[in-house]
């Protein structure tokens, strides 16, 4: 310590603390929302896609619904059977892909991981700079 420095009192010290504290807080809060804003951002994308899907299905689900049921007039079978047999078929094949899209919604993830592992290495910070006081 040279002659102009002059020791800093703990009031000084913990003020400058609560002061960094606030700053890592902030700075966290921040990095928290950028992260969900990507998630979010993705998800958008998702949907989007899903609901081109959802329409050209729904179109070709129709068509095919139709031929299918004709066939199997056709083969046979009373009108009422073969729409009954397509309908349960098609609600099978629906629970299906919307399984499958929650699924994917789920491995997307909206926890901001970075921002855990940040607040967590920081908290570890602060113990070992308190620890070192």
């Amino acid at each position: 310590m040279t002659g102009t420095d002059t020791p800093r009192s703990a009031a000084d010290m913990m003020s400058g603390l609560m002061g960094n504290v606030s700053n890592l807080v902030r700075n966290e809060v921040d990095l928290a929302r950028a992260e969900t804003a990507e998630s979010l951002s993705r998800v958008g994308g998702i949907l989007a896609w899903m609901a081109v899907a959802l329409v050209l299905g729904i179109v070709g689900l129709n068509l095919l619904a139709v031929s299918l049921v004709s066939a199997l007039v056709w083969a046979g079978l009373d009108p009422q059977w073969a729409t009954l047999a397509v309908g349960l078929g098609l609600l099978v094949l629906a629970a299906v892909v919307l399984l499958s899209a929650r699924s994917a919604l789920h491995q997307i993830g909206f926890m901001p991981t970075r921002t855990a592992r940040n607040v967590q290495r920081d908290a570890a910070a602060i113990r070992n700079s308190l620890h070192e006081q």
